[in-house]
């Protein structure tokens, strides 16, 4: 929810009608982050492309569930509850296994993804990647060369390492917008 005046669907006009056009829902709803660049439709072109090639690009490795669990642990981080509520239900609707889902969600929550490891949620290589995200949104100027090392070690090449940076970053920037 933004603070600050935003353009409904119904008001909108000119260029930024035309997005909207593009990004509704039923009843002509737009999401709240989509609807929170109104005043500068050209940001809100910038935020779908943004959105749409680091979460949902076919060239990504990662998969597509495993980086709706990077997004919901950062907004959990980032106390963003729209964005958690949001993209859990795209974990959700992935996985396709709401045991599996309420599982990670509730480790998530309580800042302990270690426990998903030994009921087989998450892989030892996943929980890495969920400590590395939560160093680079709580404490990025900790991060170092060896924590790199310690994602390299768990299996993760470089162009996966990027997508886990890519995916922390972009949440980072939504849960402020």
């Amino acid at each position: 929810m933004s603070w600050i005046k935003t353009i409904p669907f119904a008001e909108a006009a000119g260029k930024l009608r035309t997005i909207y056009e593009r990004v509704k829902g039923p009843d002509d709803n737009v999401d709240n982050i989509l609807m929170a660049h109104s005043l500068r439709p050209h940001t809100l072109e910038g935020h779908m492309t943004l959105y749409k090639y680091v979460l949902h690009h076919s060239a990504n490795s990662l998969p597509k569930w495993f980086l709706e669990v990077i997004g919901t642990y950062v907004s959990l981080l980032n106390d963003c509850t729209y964005c958690v509520e949001h993209h859990f239900a795209g974990l959700r609707r992935l996985l396709a296994d709401d045991a599996r889902s309420m599982a990670i969600r509730a480790a998530l929550e309580q800042g302990d993804a270690q426990s998903l490891i030994d009921p087989g949620h998450l892989s030892a290589r996943e929980v890495t990647a969920l400590d590395y995200a939560a160093l680079l949104t709580r404490t990025p100027g900790a991060v170092s060369e060896n924590h790199i090392e310690a994602l390299r070690a768990a299996g993760f090449d470089d162009g996966e390492i990027l997508e886990i940076n890519q995916v922390t970053a972009y949440f980072a920037y939504a849960n402020r917008t």
